[in-house]
């Protein structure tokens, strides 16, 4: 049996309302963070970046596919890998029905396994 402090209902509500206040401030801190985060100032990509899809290369502008904006999701497959991260397999599994709603806001997402190549 665990040593777990036992209380009273008005004990129990009291502490919970204490902790609650303290759940509020932080939802309050990430907010702000994410703000913050939001208003950075871009930086203009001047490298030619390309990428290996099932269509043949691409070049960076070209992913976004007339959208506005691009989701990128690092699909994690190393050079010694049988397979692929077993988070980011049941994530692409479940990604098709995801990418309609996506669409319609203006998102294009792409998977990405990323290969070294020396400058």
């Amino acid at each position: 049996m665990t040593d777990h402090k036992v209380a009273s209902r008005e004990e129990w509500l009291a502490d919970r309302d204490a902790l609650l206040a303290r759940e509020k401030e932080h939802t309050r801190m990430g907010d702000d963070l994410a703000r913050q985060r939001r208003e950075l100032p871009w930086v203009r990509v001047e490298k030619e970046y390309g990428f290996e899809t099932d269509e043949g290369m691409k070049t960076l502008a070209e992913l976004f596919d007339g959208r506005s904006q691009l989701l990128v999701y690092h699909f994690m497959f190393g050079p010694s890998y049988e397979a692929g991260c077993p988070t980011c397999s049941s994530s692409a599994d479940a990604v098709n029905g995801v990418v309609p709603h996506l669409n319609a806001r203006d998102v294009t997402m792409v998977y990405v396994s990323l290969q070294h190549v020396p400058d």
